[in-house]
């Protein structure tokens, strides 16, 4: 009896073996009946929206984090374009897709502002993604702005609570407008602080000149076509004739995009009147040649 129970237990044993081996599915081999990975997908980023931190010119999605622009942030996203030249790695400073793309940001940022841009306190960047994310297909650029405290050098970024949208559509703080220039033995500004129009100042945003395609300005007489071109936008702010007597009307302070920026494309040249040797109460815009004498000294 104790051999056939034996016998018993041993067929048992083996038909569980066997019934296990024959329900394994496929061919043993534990690497290639995995399904192929689904490919990578390019990031892209959304218009329209703000940002807790600070500018970068590299955006990748790991550090993407869009908000509400009605919580604290630091950067708002205007617009975001499409790169359609087809190469192999993202475009670098100086190149033409690069220049094209800070060219359509400007336009948008202006559009998105009601005004220019460049007649506040505000800063423009173009963010281009990662050269991983240019690898798998990500071809846009992102146009950002910030508001700084000032657009001298040493401006820092400023914490909103409101989206810019519209916010140059009529009066505004962001607005340059009236100046009082620091100056130095010698005459040269150094500085310029916004100051309420009504009180004392002697300096005054005028607009905005264009400079042609042309490298960083690095000798005086490659300055000269830029100051001469806001002497244009001031004469025209002021309403006074360009001519012989426009010097002796008023000086020209001229703050132009850094070379980095210039090769990144950035031509815009802020423009200031400036009064070197008196001041004023109230804005100069318009005053004409009686509100803007040329001086006798």
């Amino acid at each position: 009896m104790r051999s056939a129970r034996r016998a018993v237990l041993a067929t048992v044993v083996a038909t569980v073996v066997l019934t296990g081996c024959a329900a394994t599915v496929g061919d043993g081999d534990l690497v290639d009946d995995w399904g192929a990975l689904p490919a990578p997908t390019p990031f892209t980023p959304a218009a329209e929206v703000c940002h807790p931190g600070d500018f970068t010119d590299v955006v990748g999605p790991a550090t993407y984090q869009p908000v509400d622009c009605a919580v604290p942030h630091r950067l708002e996203t205007v617009h975001v374009g499409t790169f359609t030249a087809n190469r192999p790695e993202p475009p670098t400073v100086g190149s033409v897709e690069l220049r094209g793309a800070f060219a359509e940001c400007d336009v948008r940022a202006t559009g998105y502002l009601g005004d220019e841009w460049r007649g506040a306190r505000l800063r423009l960047g173009v963010a281009l993604p990662s050269a991983v994310g240019w690898g798998v297909g990500a071809r846009w650029f992102r146009c950002d702005l910030t508001e700084l405290t000032t657009v001298e050098a040493a401006g820092d970024p400023v914490t909103r609570t409101t989206s810019l949208r519209g916010a140059l559509r009529g009066p505004s703080p962001l607005r340059l407008g009236c100046q009082q220039a620091s100056t130095i033995r010698g005459g040269r500004v150094t500085g310029l602080t916004p100051v309420t129009c009504d009180k004392r100042h002697n300096a005054e945003y005028a607009g905005v000149f264009r400079a042609p395609e042309t490298p960083y300005p690095t000798r005086d007489r490659d300055w000269a076509p830029v100051y001469t071109g806001c002497r244009s936008v001031l004469a025209r702010y002021a309403g006074v004739p360009e001519d012989r007597l426009l010097p002796l009307r008023t000086d020209v302070v001229v703050r132009p995009p850094s070379a980095g920026r210039w090769r990144a494309g950035d031509r815009g040249v802020r423009c200031y009147l400036w009064l070197s040797q008196r001041s004023v109460s109230g804005s100069l815009k318009g005053v004409g040649t009686a509100g803007l004498p040329p001086r006798t000294r």
